[in-house]
């Protein structure tokens, strides 16, 4: 899990270390199956807006090129102006992410503006449910208040369309972090030049003592649901931009923050549990006012004999939806795909095929797509044209067409995608890289 309020800036500096990574890929032993992104204070001014509904912004650019060479897909991004929140998955773990969706509140000026809100994601993955919520709660000294009430408006606002995970809280794991905004207590009267003093001392615990964010959770009045780990860094607010000093026109604090929440006894045979790895900060990273946060956590799944390595994945054994080989497609022509379902599957009627770059590293990165019901095999004949099952072995083709790509795309990937009427969307199934030619 990544936090960083970005105040509007540029990713001017290497990421690597931010992801907790090595610049050389060949160096690293391990990587985390999940990577979680959140950003606040994205540039969100209405011409940079425009460009990011149709592209990702710079920050996403920079994270999904870095994760990209290491072999991540990236689920989702969900973006509210500033708030931008990206769930990243080794490619390996595909077939086993389920039911991913997305929600945002707004919170600014009574909840009407966006620039306070906070966006999530929620998604199944080896039989077990996950929900990343990203959060930018109101500013100042004195407005706890505010963001107590953010905070409640958030978990009152936020409803999932997946049965028995409707709510933030109605899921095994719940990951909730963001620039939270918590400043020291008001009745701690120290001014910033003496906290300074303190901090440069070493004294972190006797200034964390006055957390704003501890006292609400000790109270009830929010955030007491979930669990943090002791910071053992340095306050993370308020920086002069490219300065390792502090800005005393506001007095530091734990801003940006990571907690969590576990349901352990959701399944009756399986406790479930966490371990938290770390809780740093980034204090390299100097573009903005604040400092960069990141946690790594390992979480136990229901399914104990569940294996996730690359050969399960390769022969595709958890795919719903299985395309026939194709053995060229022709970049000046429409093509036909031609595919079956491997299990009883329930189709919606907003079920797509996208054609995707061969290796593509992201979900919403496709060239073309189709919807499933243009099929030219018919739907048996007892059941809906919107919604029904597929029955085991029945096939279907569709027609794409001519494909925007010039000669530096060598091969394409097709991807079925379940998708419910409430954006609820699962991958069922990927075909085999399909060659690319351009007819003589």
């Amino acid at each position: 899990m990544v936090t960083y309020n970005v105040g509007t800036t540029s990713p001017d500096q290497d990421l690597h270390d931010l992801l907790s990574l090595n610049p050389n890929a060949k160096n690293e032993k391990s990587l985390p199956d999940f990577y979680v992104v959140s950003l606040q204070e994205v540039k969100s001014k209405p011409a940079n807006m425009l460009m990011d509904s149709l592209f990702n912004d710079s920050w996403t650019n920079s994270t999904c090129n870095i994760l990209a060479a290491r072999d991540y897909v990236k689920l989702k991004t969900i973006r509210l102006q500033g708030l931008v929140l990206s769930v990243y998955s080794l490619r390996k773990h595909l077939f086993n992410v389920r039911e991913i969706e997305s929600e945002y509140t707004r919170t600014g000026l009574s909840g009407m503006w966006g620039n306070k809100g906070a966006v999530s994601v929620r998604l199944g993955a080896y039989g077990c449910s996950l929900c990343f919520v990203n959060s930018h709660l109101a500013a100042h000294d004195e407005g706890l208040d505010d963001r107590v009430e953010d905070y409640n408006a958030i978990i009152k606002d936020q409803e999932f369309h997946v049965p028995e995970h409707t709510e933030i809280f109605f899921h095994d794991y719940v990951f909730w972090m963001g620039d939270l905004n918590f400043r020291l207590m008001e009745q701690y009267e120290m001014a910033p030049d003496e906290i300074e003093r303190l901090i440069k001392k070493g004294e972190l615990e006797k200034l964390f003592a006055y957390d704003q964010l501890r006292h609400v959770m000790s109270t009830g009045k929010a955030f007491s649901e979930l669990t943090e780990a002791d910071p053992k860094f340095a306050p993370t607010f308020k920086f002069g931009v490219g300065s390792d000093d502090y800005d005393h026109k506001r007095r530091p604090a734990w801003t940006d923050r990571i907690l969590y929440k576990v349901n352990s006894n959701n399944y009756e045979n399986v406790t479930l549990k966490l371990e938290q790895k770390s809780y740093v900060c980034h204090g390299q990273y100097t573009v903005s006012d604040h400092r960069p946060v990141s946690a790594e956590f390992v979480i136990k799944i229901p399914d104990l004999n569940v294996r996730v390595d690359a050969q399960v994945f390769s022969e595709n054994l958890d795919e719903s939806v299985q395309f026939e080989k194709i053995p060229v497609w022709y970049l000046d022509e429409e093509n036909i795909a031609t595919y079956k379902f491997t299990k009883d599957t329930l189709k919606n009627k907003d079920d797509w095929i996208g054609v995707f770059r061969e290796n593509f590293n992201a979900l919403d990165d496709y060239v073309v797509y189709e919807y499933v019901n243009k099929s030219s095999s018919p739907l048996p004949a007892s059941k809906s044209p919107h919604r029904g099952t597929h029955h085991e072995g029945l096939r279907y083709t569709l027609t794409f067409p001519e494909l925007p790509l010039g000669r530096s795309c060598s091969a394409v990937q097709l991807i079925y995608f379940s998708l419910t009427e409430d954006n609820v969307q699962t991958v069922l199934g990927i075909s085999d890289p399909i060659p690319l030619k351009k007819k003589d």
